[in-house]
């Protein structure tokens, strides 16, 4: 078994009771269970249940099992944008998920700013019936503040927002009056096998669905909400699904509720204070975002003076795999993953590491 520590932010280390469920997985044969049978309706039915307790989903949102965020982004599209979606634009992802209303000809708007920055206004077209933010911009570290989810909720309580919690949940808690759908996939903070997108709705997003076929719309095929939905109603999914990774997914959320959500939490805000104090004090890195109520709690980027390619190196060489930057920042930035399987003691050990490199 390999020793290496990941702390890339995605894929990512496994949740460290993930061996044992899957050794698990296997006695039970859920990898040949039907997906129409009643083991997998109890296997699905519980998977929601620990997920909707860990993350306190209220009992008016639907939980549904697909294949990827990125799938998601394509789905919302289909499902709840008739003619245009306004996007909150600062990194690689957000763009993405924006550009791909660009590929449906949407009529869709970004407010687009330098990677990594903040937004200094938060004004929203009327003629834009989804709000798109990324709570977590896992390419550059940058964080969607509460105040600015709020503020956006406030002043559009007639649109529905939608927000991308992939390397967010459940470490930071999201407060879901403030959304109409959020999403995320689990090889980030779940420390899970990529292969799974979890996707949650409330009623809003049921009737704007509607009205898009009452107009003939096109919402998608076998993962229209409304298929979901009445597939969800029995604990089934539409297609044969990734019933290993659901499996896994119920086991390690029942794994979180044991250690609690609140501790899972502020050990996140420990080991992310570490993480930037040891930024700050080494002389060749500093924090990529520099308003501090903006850097991620779960995906610290630092800016690595002449490079990062040494100082990867060096933690590797130590057992100690991280991340590099995304997109025009690869060879620049260092991303470190601050997910709930990375314990206290591994996250001290890292920071000690890279403060003796020079």
């Amino acid at each position: 078994m390999s020793q290496n520590i990941y702390f890339t932010p995605g894929p990512s280390q496994l949740f460290y009771t993930v061996q044992d469920h899957i050794k698990n997985a296997l006695k039970q044969d859920i990898g040949a269970i039907s997906h129409r049978g009643k083991a997998f309706q109890s296997l699905y039915q519980s998977t929601q249940e620990n997920l909707r307790e860990l993350l306190d989903v209220p009992k008016d949102y639907d939980i549904f099992f697909l294949s990827s965020a990125t799938e998601i982004w394509e789905r919302i599209i289909q499902n709840l944008v008739d003619q245009s979606s306004y996007h909150f634009v600062n990194g690689s992802f957000s763009k993405r998920f924006y550009q791909f209303t660009q590929d449906y000809q949407k009529q869709s708007k970004a407010r687009t700013v330098e990677f990594g920055s903040g937004f200094d206004q938060l004004d929203i077209p009327e003629e834009a019936e989804l709000i798109a933010i990324t709570k977590n911009e896992t390419s550059t570290g940058f964080s969607f503040h509460d105040d600015d989810l709020m503020a956006i909720r406030q002043q559009n309580p007639g649109q529905l927002i939608a927000l991308d919690v992939v390397s967010s949940i459940p470490a930071v808690p999201l407060d879901f009056d403030l959304v109409d759908t959020a999403y995320f996939s689990v090889q980030k903070c779940f420390g899970l096998p990529a292969g799974l997108g979890v996707w949650m709705v409330n009623q809003r997003c049921y009737d704007q669905h509607a009205r898009l076929k009452a107009k003939g719309k096109v919402t998608g095929s076998y993962h229209s909400l409304d298929s979901l939905k009445s597939n969800g109603e029995k604990h089934q999914t539409p297609e044969t699904p990734n019933a290993l990774n659901i499996y896994l997914l119920g086991k390690v959320a029942e794994d979180m509720l044991r250690k609690g959500p609140k501790m899972i939490e502020n050990e996140t805000n420990y080991k992310s204070a570490l993480l930037y104090q040891t930024f700050e004090q080494h002389d060749s890195l500093l924090p990529f975002i520099k308003e501090k109520k903006n850097r991620s709690k779960t995906v610290a980027v630092g800016e690595v003076d002449g490079g990062n390619e040494k100082l990867m190196k060096y933690l590797a060489d130590k057992k100690m795999i991280t991340g590099s930057g995304y997109g025009p920042f690869k060879k620049d930035h260092i991303r470190i993953a601050n997910f709930p399987t990375h314990s206290k003691e591994q996250v001290e050990l890292l920071c000690d590491t890279i403060a003796s490199f020079s």
